[in-house]
């Protein structure tokens, strides 16, 4: 599953490899995008990819996001087995190289 949305002028590009998403997770990718752009409001766009990768026993979820800036682009990635919470480990990661610059 695959799809663009522009959100307070950011663009997100998701990208769902073999599941489909509900929308409280794309809810979820929303506000963790807007709070983003509170640390730094340059940010162009945002790629989000999702895996389930159900033939592992563990860790089978993957989230990775990197976020469009001038200059070199902040990426974070986060293995688990909640979708929910590795989206919220993966906005802390970026907001602390947000935070950097």
């Amino acid at each position: 599953m695959k799809y663009t949305e522009n959100n307070t002028g950011i663009k997100i590009n998701v990208e769902a490899v073999d599941i489909t998403i509900d929308e409280e997770v794309k809810d979820t990718i929303r506000k963790i995008i807007t709070r983003l752009s509170r640390f730094y409001d340059k940010i162009e766009w945002a790629d989000v990819y999702l895996e389930d990768k159900k033939d592992k026993a563990t860790l089978q979820k993957q989230v990775s996001i990197r976020l469009g800036i001038p200059g070199n682009d902040p990426f974070a990635s986060e293995y688990g087995d909640n979708f929910h919470a590795l989206l919220t480990d993966v906005e802390d990661k970026l907001q602390r190289q947000l935070e950097k610059r």
